[in-house]
């Protein structure tokens, strides 16, 4: 056989090259023609597992595809990104998620399994601001100045519930303490939904959490809420005053992203950006996200990609100034 050498050996591997992309492209351009599934890294129960599913049943009748949410949690959503980063690129292995894994995260953990900045973002599908969430039975304070005022007079004895160590209520709460200058407690759970059934419980005192899966126990009595950590009162809650009108500055929202392994093809991430768009503009996922406290966000890959860096940067300021160190 004669050995292929030179300008054929060149042509040879641009062939098999373009001949890839070709494969690639055509099979891309029928996406999806099998089950997706979406890895959510918190568990069941909270606004993260929530939000997904509302999109997912859309696009799943969109597809005509099964569209499968698999919970797998643990280390503020480390071993869920992890797992979803190392997946096949081909666009059936997606992570849905809120900030930790792909905006704070890098900047607590100095040994990741996988590059944030590396995942192909998709879309923003929503944002709930967090809010100041308290048992009654355990704290009596009515407004945020009271509760600043028993949180001095008990420094460290009040704990804090939060979704995990480095989640977005553990550094809501970290930021909270170093803007109030107090002392808390606190008490990681693993995900929203096993925090708050803490608190209803009486096992804890207060909780930051997002206002979605939170809120109807406000409205049943069981808990109560102080404030909300959006920029500007919420039209919803007009009565609710926002964390900023007492600590200037404070503000955090939680946001709920879909993101693709490193390297999926761009016709894939772009159908499913349109397709998730798509979802979010119809009446019965408006609703149902509504009832979540949920504001639609969307727009494009580039959109999504450009307010995930802004959140880095964001976060990465809080952590370094109050110190966040995981143990």
């Amino acid at each position: 056989m004669r050995k292929v050498t030179g300008r054929y050996a060149i042509a040879l591997a641009i062939c098999l090259a373009l001949s890839l992309l070709a494969a690639r492209q055509s099979h891309a351009a029928d996406y999806p023609d099998h089950a997706v599934k979406v890895i959510v890294p918190f568990p069941a129960g909270g606004s993260a597992d929530a939000i997904p599913r509302i999109v997912a049943d859309y696009l799943s009748r969109k597809w005509a595809q099964p569209v499968i949410i698999e919970n797998r949690t643990g280390a503020a959503g480390n071993i869920g990104a992890e797992i979803a980063f190392k997946s096949t690129a081909d666009g059936y292995t997606l992570l849905s998620c809120p900030p930790p894994p792909l905006a704070m995260n890098q900047s607590l953990y100095p040994n990741l399994p996988f590059d944030p900045a590396k995942f192909e973002p998709i879309i923003i599908m929503a944002q709930i601001p967090s809010g100041l969430f308290v048992n009654p039975d355990k704290i009596k304070a009515n407004s945020v100045p009271e509760l600043i005022a028993y949180l001095k007079q008990n420094s460290g004895k009040v704990t804090v519930a939060t979704q995990g160590n480095g989640t977005t209520s553990h550094l809501t709460a970290e930021l909270f303490q170093m803007l109030a200058k107090v002392k808390m407690t606190d008490v990681p759970y693993r995900g929203s939904a096993p925090a708050l059934q803490g608190l209803l419980a009486g096992n804890v005192d207060m909780m930051f959490d997002n206002l979605g899966v939170s809120l109807p126990m406000v409205q049943a009595g069981k808990l109560k809420l102080l404030a909300v950590a959006s920029a500007k009162r919420l039209p919803s809650l007009p009565d609710v005053p926002t964390m900023a009108e007492f600590l200037p500055g404070f503000e955090s929202v939680a946001w709920f992203a879909i993101a693709a392994p490193p390297g999926t093809p761009k016709l894939v991430i772009d159908k499913i950006n349109a397709d998730a768009n798509e979802a979010l503009k119809q009446p019965e996922v408006n609703e149902k996200l509504t009832k979540l406290t949920a504001e639609v966000f969307g727009g494009s890959p580039k959109q999504a990609s450009d307010y995930i860096h802004e959140e880095i940067k964001r976060w990465a300021t809080v952590i370094k100034e109050a110190n966040v160190k995981l143990q």
